[in-house]
């Protein structure tokens, strides 16, 4: 697929950042994000200094731009033990040290985008995660109107984990932030407060066989993850209400389907309740059952 916005068949390919790499991150960082770095972050990223990073460039740009940079991704390794999802991690510190993977900035240039080169990034990240034996997942933040970065998040595998109140301020004004992971490893979630809300709220409304089918598959995550008995309670008591509801509801369906046939005592004839009215003019000793 070729943007219209690129006058030629682009060749994407994947490199580590250079430090001459400074100017165009800084402008594609200004281009692409409302939040301002400062220009430490930016020098640490194009020397390495805590932070590891992947580069895509068009080799087939002309003009002796081959090797600029059109998209990039920053991360950086923190210890399970500190970070903010540790509570979200089944973290055993008998296992010793263990890491994860947080993805501080994502980007790619405009007149590149939707050409596949922000999930080729991410897969550097997660390749370079696993990669990693003592890494549990790889997570970061995203703000809650960004629905196309959301949607590649989730198109990816990643988990919605948790929703922060007023994460970002910017220009003045607070935004809610996603928190997503992707565990590498072998790692799971123990079951995030969304993912229960979710399960829960599919218990108290299903409308359909496949929510039915969804309330099963969630008895058997909910049994292999490490939630609060109290939680498992609430879904587990809302599900066998929610089943009560089901059956009275089809009894009452059925109920009110079937037809009413009056028996007469004279004539010991059925006939249908459609004909109450004349029933009663014709023949007085009638009686419904």
């Amino acid at each position: 697929m070729v943007n219209p916005k690129i006058s030629h068949r682009p060749t994407i390919c994947y490199r580590s950042m250079h430090p001459s790499d400074l100017e165009i991150l800084e402008q594609i960082h200004s281009d692409v994000f409302p939040i301002r770095y400062e220009s430490e972050f930016f020098q640490n990223v194009v020397n390495g200094r805590d932070i590891v990073s992947w580069a895509a460039v068009d080799r087939s740009r002309p003009n002796g731009q081959s090797d600029e940079l059109i998209g990039f991704v920053t991360a950086r390794i923190v210890t399970a033990k500190d970070s903010e999802i540790a509570d979200l991690l089944r973290y055993d510190p008998s296992k010793g040290h263990q890491t994860l993977v947080y993805i501080l900035t994502l980007g790619v240039a405009d007149a590149y985008r939707n050409l596949g080169i922000a999930t080729a990034l991410i897969h550097e990240v997660i390749k370079y995660a696993s990669s990693i034996a003592v890494c549990r997942a790889v997570y970061l933040h995203v703000i809650s109107y960004n629905n196309p970065a959301i949607h590649l998040y989730k198109k990816m595998s990643f988990k919605c984990v948790q929703r922060l109140h007023g994460f970002y301020l910017i220009n003045g004004q607070h935004y809610d932030s996603y928190l997503f992971n992707y565990y590498v490893n072998g790692s799971r979630s123990p079951c995030s407060p969304l993912c229960i809300c979710d399960f829960i709220k599919i218990g108290s409304e299903p409308s359909s066989q496949d929510q039915l089918c969804s309330m099963k598959k969630s008895f058997n995550f909910l049994s292999g993850c490490q939630v609060e008995k109290r939680v498992l309670v609430t879904f587990f008591v809302t599900c066998m209400k929610t089943g009560l509801k089901t059956v009275a509801a089809k009894l009452r369906k059925n109920e009110e389907k079937m037809v009413k046939w009056p028996k007469c005592k004279e004539t010991l004839g059925l006939v249908p309740v459609q004909n109450k009215r004349t029933i009663k003019a014709e023949c007085s000793g009638c009686e419904y059952v």
